[in-house]
């Protein structure tokens, strides 16, 4: 997970699915990502597809999801969530879960935020703010 290279990244999310569909013991790491895939059975097919799965582009603007993006986000969070870096997400983490009660959908609320933030990031080219990314899930639980 930690090499730049976008193949290499995705292999990761590949290897894992095939070593448990074949029933191989998984690393703890391996144990995230499939709990990722289990909950998101529409991401499955994608781990089937080897390389063509790893040179696919998915375009936004025609309504495409990237899955890799989307599980790679749902690790951020929880590794944000367990380290609570930035500090106080755990806190904002575990009150936004009270009141949703689901812990897939807490994710994905928070998964909103960082993606502004990272869009945000790269389009002004300036430092990842994480004063706006914890102001974002604040909001998000005041909307509820």
């Amino acid at each position: 997970m930690l090499s730049s290279d976008r193949s290499s990244q995705r292999r990761v999310f590949i290897d894992t699915w095939q070593r448990a569909q074949a029933g191989l013991p998984l690393e703890p790491l391996q144990m995230q990502i499939f709990d990722i895939l289990r909950q998101h059975p529409e991401y499955q097919s994608f781990m089937n597809m080897n390389d063509d799965a790893l040179a696919q582009d998915f375009s936004p603007e025609l309504g495409m999801t990237n899955p890799f993006l989307h599980m790679g986000l749902h690790l951020a969070i929880r590794e944000q969530v367990g380290i609570d870096q930035p500090v106080g997400i755990r806190s904002l983490h575990h009150k936004l879960l009270r009141r949703l009660r689901n812990p897939h959908e807490t994710e994905h609320r928070m998964m909103d935020c960082l993606a502004e933030g990272i869009w945000t990031l790269q389009r002004n080219q300036q430092p990842f703010s994480e004063t706006d990314y914890l102001n974002c899930i604040k909001q998000a639980q005041k909307k509820l």
